[in-house]
């Protein structure tokens, strides 16, 4: 009996300091995407819009970041949130880094119909820091500067929700934001590696770069897997 209790308590303690490692690396993840630059750019490009083309486009362009701004704020207390909440954000943000460089890349988002997105529930902010990475680190450094194409494909395979981020851009260093993209990577990967031990589940992150026909790179691809349980409100 004695045993068992001190087996109890050591469990129940390991437990605790996993919950708050996760609520550390929650904190962390935050921050990284309020990130000054994104805010600050995406402002200057709004205030661009309302000096010389549409206030009407410069007004919709505010509204999305706002909503985007809100979304991040509510959901960065959250374990979890419904995939069709995560999606949104994803929207919002794709579409405010079109609104900068619309002519350097564009996107394709597809969900399969299996994915009920309102009783599916992921982690935030664990797949934006990846598509981040796909537009800053390859998309834009196409030495063309057009013809930039992102797809963006969920689909679930049996209990598994399968994320599949491919870009055709190239693999080079950026030297002003490198850092913080690299950090917002860390997080999603220690956060998801936390949530595994914390519900004992199975997900994971793979990276793979692609070739063409002759053996030349032609882009990068970023699996998200991650495992999806019955009753997820049970534990949020």
């Amino acid at each position: 009996m004695f045993y068992i209790r001190e087996k109890h308590i050591k469990q129940a303690s390991t437990k605790e300091i996993s919950r708050q490692q996760l609520i550390h690396l929650e904190m962390h993840a935050f921050q990284a995407q309020m990130d000054p630059h994104f805010i600050f750019n995406s402002l200057n490009a709004i205030h661009h819009y309302i000096l010389t083309t549409s206030t009407d486009l410069a007004s919709l362009y505010l509204t999305r970041f706002a909503r985007l701004m809100r979304l991040i704020i509510r959901n960065c207390n959250k374990e979890w949130i419904n995939l069709e909440e995560d999606i949104e954000a994803l929207e919002l943000y794709l579409q405010l880094e079109l609104l900068r460089f619309g002519s350097q890349f564009d996107y394709e988002l597809e969900i399969a119909p299996e994915v009920f997105q309102q009783v599916t529930f992921v982690p935030p902010l664990i797949i934006q820091p990846y598509i981040q990475e796909a537009i800053w680190r390859r998309l834009l450094l196409r030495p063309t500067k057009t013809g930039g194409c992102l797809r963006i494909r969920i689909s679930r395979e049996n209990e598994m929700l399968s994320v599949r981020i491919e870009d055709n851009g190239v693999n080079q260093r950026l030297s002003g934001e490198d850092t913080h993209l690299s950090q917002g990577i860390t997080i999603a990967a220690s956060r998801l590696e936390a949530i595994n031990e914390q519900y004992n589940m199975h997900s994971g992150i793979t990276e793979k770069e692609l070739y063409n026909e002759m053996q030349q790179p032609s882009g990068h691809l970023v699996i998200i897997s991650m495992q999806q349980i019955a009753a997820r409100e049970a534990v949020m």
